[in-house]
């Protein structure tokens, strides 16, 4: 018998993975989750009826995936994805094999898709060695962002999932709101404790150059800060409509980076594409340290690097200047000078 959770989970991957409407892909997930809350007991007698839409969550689509694994098939929907899968963005491949890690990822705990084990151990299949946990900061309410108590709670689970998921290393990190200020909307104490934090502009992004400035300069010389997120917060695609970018000094933003130590993100979301490709190039001039992240929400969307791995090829990144090529320890070297 085939693992009807499993194959309606890996359904929902190769679906994000493609990019489908987040709507579709929930109601996999949703059928998933429905039959994994079921008791041993409840379970048998469903799959002895064939009753499965007369649990919550489960629709004439799902039922039949259910149905056809309880039957010991591969589901006609996994088999037709699994065939229909290609390569992302092959002119990345050369660099996306010397990535280790990502940095910049989210769990249901804030705005993502899935639990943060599946979202690990999602990670760990693609093959990588580390990756940053990095859920959203309290302001951004509308994301469901941490407070102090519930990163407090998240980091104990964490804790955790290491020792079970060793040597795997699920990075302990934050996508942190930069205010207004340029201050970081999270505790510093709790700051200090983190892996990983990745700094990132979400509100107010039509303020004029100088202020956006400012603001951003303030935050990538914070000593916590190690990762510049979507530095122009634009959106060139998908379902939230386009963003034009922010304005701000990129000369002046990416000295502060170099000078600081702190990394510029390359975001692989496709509706980002951020920064722009002109942007890397003076980035690169400018002898900064790059991150090369999928900025996921969701398990599938983990194989999205490729895109930032191509992007960085074409405007002449230098693999050893993406701090996530490198071994753990070299990388925590650099998060922790």
């Amino acid at each position: 018998m085939t693992d009807p959770v499993a194959a309606l989970r890996e359904i929902a991957f190769w679906m994000e993975r493609q990019r489908a409407q987040s709507h579709r892909v929930k109601a996999y997930r949703r059928a998933a989750d429905a039959v994994a809350a079921l008791s041993d007991e409840r379970y048998a007698e469903i799959r002895e009826s064939g009753k499965w839409q007369d649990i919550s969550g489960i629709g004439p689509k799902t039922a039949a995936v259910i149905a056809q694994a309880c039957a010991g098939q591969v589901p006609e929907k996994l088999s037709e994805l699994r065939s229909a899968a290609q390569p992302i963005a092959p002119e990345g491949a050369a660099l996306r094999t010397l990535l280790r890690g990502d940095l910049h990822t989210h769990s249901n705990w804030s705005d993502g898709g899935a639990p943060i084990e599946e979202m690990m151990r999602t990670a760990m299949v693609l093959g990588h060695e580390y990756c940053a946990l990095t859920d959203h900061s309290p302001r951004l309410t509308v994301a469901n962002g941490l407070s102090a108590d519930r990163l407090r709670r998240q980091l104990d689970l964490v804790a955790e999932l290491n020792e079970q998921l060793a040597p795997f290393r699920i990075l302990t990190a934050i996508e942190v709101d930069i205010l207004d200020d340029g201050a970081l909307d999270q505790r510093e104490d709790l700051l200090a404790e983190l892996d990983i934090v990745v700094a990132s502009v979400h509100s107010h992004l039509r303020a004029d150059s100088a202020t956006m400035t400012k603001r951003m300069v303030y935050a990538v010389a914070n000593p916590h800060v190690d990762i510049l997120g979507h530095c122009t917060g634009r959106l060139v695609e998908g379902e939230r409509g386009t963003r034009p970018e922010s304005e701000f000094d990129a000369e002046v933003v990416f000295e502060a980076c170099r000078r600081y130590g702190t990394a510029v993100e390359i975001n692989s979301r496709p509706e980002r594409r951020d920064p722009p490709s002109r942007l890397i190039r003076l980035a690169v001039d400018m002898d900064c340290h790059f991150s090369i992240d999928t900025d996921a929400h969701a398990p599938g969307q983990l194989d999205w690097q490729s895109y930032g791995c191509a992007r960085a090829l074409a405007n002449g990144v230098d693999p050893d200047r993406v701090i996530n090529t490198w071994p753990l320890e070299r990388l925590l070297a650099f998060a922790q000078s």
